[in-house]
């Protein structure tokens, strides 16, 4: 496992000291939450590029060919 380290002033620290919450954990998770949601914000990115390459239907195809099977019976 990776070791990172975070400065952050001193009142903060010692704000941290009188809870009792393990901090590695809690940065670790707001890490891998963190991630997760960019990667889901890329592939969003990706799908929505994906769409507009994409042709699309006319205004009223659906009702259209709904209309045409339809009647072909």
């Amino acid at each position: 496992m990776a070791v990172i380290t975070v400065r952050i002033p001193d009142e903060i620290k010692a704000k941290m000291k009188g809870i009792s919450i393990n901090w590695s954990e809690e940065i670790r998770r707001f890490i891998i939450q963190r991630i997760e949601e960019e990667e889901r914000r890329k592939n969003l990115q990706k799908a929505l590029e994906i769409l507009k390459g994409k042709k699309s239907v006319e205004r009223g195809f659906s009702a259209k060919s709904v209309r045409e099977d339809r009647d072909s019976n």
